[in-house]
């Protein structure tokens, strides 16, 4: 006995043929015949052919419960004839097939193939049951179901869509795309191209997310309408499921559907790259030649494919098929004016979806917090996703004892206030951040500053006058928030200064990025920073500079010791602070408008150690600056800022804030932590190298102060709520509660 081909029967088929292997008990037969296949169509509701006996019922003026009762009595009644293959069930069962039920399922198949689809569906084996051999023809043809009324009704119903392949003008036709907005200007690029008359095949290039499959749509919009390119009358997409299945065929079948129009193929580059492709080689071939077919006949096929700026360099751009007859239509993010006039259109699915009203202003919040804090995906996608978190939390709130905005009732209407709270919620930024009024808190900036930097009022200054400068829109809103230079020896504040302005900005010290450049000082050290092209060794672990960004776009970068940067790094560091974007090795192109960037060095800086020099030491560094730098490069830096050897005064302020820190330790311990003065000047004697800044005063705590706390509250074990003092005795430090 031999099994039935898999590959015959649709998904949605396979499913029907599962349901009647199970319901062969209830009916007490031992072979799976049509009339049991009829019976599970009549109950499965969402089958195709369930919907096509339906219509064709009523057309005719029948009643749907009479035929479903002599379609059971009839799968019951009837007895099984020869038996010569099998069907392998879900469970692994074997399950006998009548020669009938082969006869449908070969009629099913043939007439699959003559509509270019690759499976034979429901649909198409209701036709086959109508075959004049087939026990079910008879019953069937009562009621005026013939497989001339069935293949009338399966393409009344297949315009659109069917297993193979969707039709989206005939989806546009029957009503049946969201409206989209439309982006005129890449949409009369597009039809441009598409009304050459030779070589009119296009690749939409740009990131996942930017709006690729929408210009699609808007386009088979404008077909649908009598406005787009005029021989063509279609845009056909292959379904994925179809490609999965067996993708030689699906290619096949889609090619033959689109003749005259437009094939949509999202993510070309799996049909191309040899061994690389995620599909077999016949599939791509069959892309290949309609790439290169010629142009002028009815039945040619016009190319739409989607990539990424990577896929098309690695893959397609080699590809002579492509390079030599596609055009590359690049595709951008759009503007926050742009994604919110985006969301404009879509709000009314969001409401019916969710339930809710949403607040006209807060669209456009959503597009500038999405923009500006959710980088990791581009406009509009990531302002898609963030309404749709919105919606979400707004929903379940409303349906249950929590509220999302605290002694305010839940209801059911989001608003900008709920979006900062979804974009909080999603970046780990606090609210008071996002909705805090940035004029008042950027008028504090210098006095914030000062809590955590102490000698350097002239660096504070000037940081927080660019910063505030950039904050107010006085700046190229594509360059960094400002790009500062900080030059002074070790451990005078150049890095805390970083911190602290990590801090004040974007509300935590881990928004600063920190890149070491004495590990950068070699010429291939540049893929490192933004990941290796594709082809070579790297290329999947990405950029460490570009990732971090990308992931962090709100931060401050610090680039640490950048003297010792080879030059090739350098020019990496030109682009971000003359552009403020960089394209990495995967063709990613990241932001740096929301960053500050902040690079540090030692070049000169023996000159502001001497203080004899006076006002002529910063002459001699800025002098060993220029020696080592080129000019084009300082030259794009906001501001080179000098930073002052430390005085006696300035360490013992430091000092007192480092305890203060220690005193915040002791504190989560329930223990107050009190350091006698003496102490502290006992502390501060135990310096050996004042020229090395505040830097050794945190070595002096930890082994003057933290580990001999340590160790005398492990033997002492105090109490919560003691108080722990250190005082001087006899030159040593000691701890009493």
């Amino acid at each position: 006995m031999g099994t039935l081909n898999p590959n015959i029967p649709s998904r949605e088929l396979t499913r029907a043929l599962n349901a009647a292997s199970a319901r062969m008990k209830d009916l007490e037969k031992q072979v799976l015949t049509p009339e049991t296949l009829l019976l599970i169509f009549t109950e499965l509701e969402d089958l195709t052919a369930h919907k096509l006996l339906a219509e064709l019922l009523k057309t005719r003026g029948y009643r749907w419960d009479r035929f479903a009762d002599e379609a059971d009595r009839l799968a019951r009644e009837r007895v099984a004839p020869d038996v010569d293959f099998d069907w392998v069930a879900d469970d692994n069962r074997r399950v006998p097939l009548s020669d009938e039920l082969l006869i449908v399922l070969d009629d099913a198949l043939t007439l699959a193939h003559a509509r270019d689809e690759v499976y034979a569906g429901t649909g198409h084996a209701l036709a086959g049951m109508t075959h004049r051999q087939v026990s079910t023809a008879r019953l069937l043809e009562r009621y005026g179901i013939t497989q001339r009324t069935v293949q009338e009704a399966l393409a009344r119903q297949a315009v659109a869509r069917s297993a193979t392949t969707t039709d989206y003008v005939a989806l546009a036709r029957q009503g049946e795309i969201t409206p989209v907005y439309f982006r005129e200007e890449l949409l009369s690029d597009l039809i441009g191209l598409l009304t050459l008359a030779t070589d009119r095949h296009v690749v939409l290039v740009g990131p996942n997310g930017v709006g690729k499959r929408t210009l699609v749509y808007s386009l088979a919009l404008l077909i649908a309408e009598g406005k787009g390119p005029p021989d063509l009358k279609s845009v056909v997409e292959i379904n994925e499921g179809a490609l999965l299945d067996n993708a030689t065929l699906a290619v096949q079948a889609g090619l033959r559907r689109a003749k005259g129009g437009v094939l949509f193929v999202p993510h070309l580059a799996r049909f191309f790259g040899g061994f690389r492709a995620d599909f077999p080689e016949a599939a791509g071939k069959g892309l290949q030649k309609a790439f290169l077919a010629p142009p002028g006949r009815d039945d040619t096929v016009v190319i739409v494919g989607t990539a990424t700026e990577a896929e098309y360099a690695e893959r397609l751009e080699r590809s002579a098929a492509i390079s030599g007859h596609a055009h590359a239509l690049r595709v951008e993010a759009t503007s926050v004016d742009e994604t919110a006039a985006i969301l404009d259109v879509l709000k009314p699915r969001f409401e019916a979806d969710y339930g809710l009203t949403i607040a006209a202003e807060s669209l456009k919040e959503v597009a500038r917090l999405a923009g500006r804090y959710l980088t990791t995906a581009p406009l509009p996608a990531s302002a898609v996703h963030l309404l749709h978190r919105a919606c979400a939390i707004v929903k379940m709130s409303a349906q249950s004892d929590l509220t999302i905005k605290p002694d305010v009732p839940a209801d059911q209407t989001l608003d900008a206030e709920d979006v900062m709270v979804t974009v909080s919620q999603i970046t780990d930024i606090p609210v008071n951040r996002l909705g805090a009024d940035e004029r008042a808190r950027y008028a504090h900036m210098v006095e914030h500053l000062h809590r955590r930097i102490i000698g350097q009022d002239e660096a504070v200054l000037a940081v927080s006058r660019a910063v505030k400068t950039a904050r107010v829109g006085l700046k190229d809103p594509k360059r960094p928030i400002g790009s500062f230079f900080f030059l002074g020896p070790t451990g005078v504040g150049k890095t805390e200064l970083a911190k602290a302005l990590a801090e004040f900005m974007f509300g935590t010290e881990d928004s600063m990025i920190v890149l070491d450049m004495t590990e950068y000082q070699e010429e291939n050290a540049v893929n490192r920073l933004i990941g290796a092209p594709p082809g070579y060794v790297g290329y999947e672990a990405g950029g460490q500079l570009t990732d971090k960004v990308a992931a962090t776009p709100y931060s401050v970068v610090l680039f640490d010791e950048v003297e010792k940067a080879h030059p090739r790094v350098l020019d990496v560091l030109l682009q971000i602070m003359e552009e403020g974007r960089l394209t990495d090795g995967k063709g990613r192109t990241v932001s740096f408008s929301e960053t500050v960037i902040i690079l540090t060095s030692n070049v000169g800086s023996q000159y502001l150690i001497d203080l004899s020099l006076g006002e002529q030491a910063r002459e001699l560094a800025r002098a060993a600056l220029v020696q080592h730098f080129r000019p084009e490069f300082l030259n794009r830096l906001d501001d080179i800022i000098f930073f002052n050897p430390l005085s006696d005064d300035d360490l013992r302020q430091i000092l007192d804030l480092m305890l203060r820190r220690e005193e915040k330790l002791a504190a989560g311990r329930g223990l107050k932590l009190e350091v006698s003065e003496a102490a502290r000047a006992w502390l501060l004697r135990q310096n050996q190298h004042p020229e090395w800044g505040a830097r050794p005063l945190r070595r002096i705590l930890q082994k003057h102060i933290r580990e001999p706390l340590a160790d005398w509250l492990l033997t002492q074990n105090p109490p919560s709520g003691s108080t722990v003092r250190v005082k001087v005795k006899e030159q040593q430090l000691i701890f009493s509660a």
